[in-house]
């Protein structure tokens, strides 16, 4: 299980992929690779070549990366003197031929159900595509294992669909439904939970054990009426806003990082300051996020201090409904930049947060709000499954490998805050 053939990643960074991850080849013999096209953290698919071969060129859709491999035969992988006649026969021959196909996701964090679904269906339609493409005998019955960050557990509407094939406009999630009509997959039957098919026997007989364990943060960040009932608490977690001491802590956090009076151009260092100016914005992103130019701190701080998409003139002048023909290349979209004039208010610096609240990023609030000085008090440990492994109906997940932490993650032993999972799969 350690010695995969294959390994999928997620949340890997483009700017130092090279660099954190030489290791996987150099040290570890993964001399395949194939890192998602766009983003700023990406999904990355590692293979050794000695045990499978791509077949086809990988295909990119919506935060999911498939790739289709052949197995490599034993003649191969011992000798590597295979003659094209060999291979044919060994392929002709071998049940292990069909291809095997890896679909690597990192779905949608926060209240976004509608995408995750809209995400993990198009990446199932994809699979039935690329099937019909390889010239699969039975493209809606091939060998596939769907695995990464479902950002959601059981009551996901992404989980909901892998595990029964479908799902419908009923189906609510996060107080709204996750599609419009029904999204049926592509293939003959649900996928199999690969981490908790019946026949894989834990010795404590326990479903599997949580992937995320992180520290508590939601009772910490989220406006909760103590007085309200259980299901307007609900309503509250689906529509969050941010906590009084949450605010607070922000409110202490602007005054300290505000040099520039909104009463005079010269900057003060007296108890007047009360505005960040773009110096003062630099100087918080740089501290939160490294550099200024990444994060959604930055983009959304952006736009509080007045950055607006600009409209190009061509697109101007054309009326409600008209397109542009001709099929030129397509448009960069525009860079955002923080405007030099720009002011970011305290309010503004708040919005800032409820926005990162809003998109579920409440390990990323965490970090900033430690960083600058404002480190939250232990409230225990959160716990889910949100890192999952899924297979068709034509393997058998033989083995599985579970990583256990019971304290929250990352820690000296976990580097990350999603612990890893294994499996061991043959064709039935």
């Amino acid at each position: 299980l350690i010695d995969a053939d294959v390994v999928c990643f997620q949340e890997v960074s483009p700017l130092s992929f090279e660099e954190d991850f030489a290791f996987m080849k150099e040290d570890l013999g993964y001399d395949g690779c194939e890192l998602f096209k766009k983003g700023r953290f990406r999904p990355a698919t590692f293979w050794k070549t000695r045990k499978c071969d791509l077949v086809g060129a990988p295909v990119h859709k919506d935060r999911t990366l498939l790739t289709a491999f052949r197995v490599v035969s034993k003649k191969d992988d011992a000798t590597g003197t295979a003659t094209a006649e060999e291979k044919k026969e060994d392929k002709n021959s071998s049940k292990e031929d069909k291809k095997w196909y890896v679909l690597n996701c990192h779905l949608q964090a926060g209240s976004q159900g509608g995408r995750r679904v809209r995400q993990i269906h198009e990446g199932m339609r994809a699979v039935f595509t690329l099937a019909k493409k390889l010239k699969e005998k039975d493209p809606k019955s091939p060998n596939l294992i769907v695995c990464g960050d479902f950002n959601g557990g059981p009551e996901c509407g992404a989980v909901k669909y892998i595990e029964e094939g479908f799902i419908s406009p009923d189906f609510i999630e996060d107080g709204e439904p996750v599609t419009s009509k029904l999204k049926e997959s592509p293939l003959s039957l649900p996928l199999l939970d690969a981490m908790n098919v019946p026949e894989i026997q834990r010795k404590d007989k326990n479903p599997p054990p949580p992937t995320l364990v992180v520290p508590e943060l939601i009772s910490l960040l989220v406006e909760i009426d103590e007085s309200l009932s259980e299901e307007d608490r609900k309503t509250a977690y689906e529509n969050p806003c941010l906590s009084k001491d949450a605010k607070e802590r922000l409110e202490r956090i602007y005054l300290r990082y505000a040099t520039f009076s909104s009463s005079s151009s010269e900057q003060q260092t007296t108890d007047d300051a009360t505005t960040m100016n773009i110096s003062d914005v630099e100087r918080w992103l740089i501290d939160i996020n490294g550099r200024v130019g990444r994060g959604s701190e930055f983009r959304n701080a952006a736009k509080e201090m007045g950055w607006v998409e600009p409209v190009d003139v061509e697109d101007e002048a054309l009326s409600d409904g008209e397109s542009k023909g001709g099929g030129g290349a397509k448009k960069e979209k525009a860079r955002i930049v923080l405007p030099q004039d720009g002011i970011l208010s305290l309010e503004g610096f708040v919005n800032v947060y409820e926005s990162e609240l809003r998109e579920g990023k409440f390990w990323g609030i965490a970090h900033d709000l430690a960083v600058m000085g404002e480190a939250l008090p232990d409230a225990g440990v959160f716990e889910s499954r949100y890192d999952r492994m899924y297979c068709s109906a034509s393997l058998h997940p033989f083995a599985v490998l579970d990583t256990v932490s019971t304290v929250p993650c990352p820690n000296k032993s976990e580097p990350s805050d999603h612990l890893p999972i294994a499996a061991s799969f043959v064709p039935r």
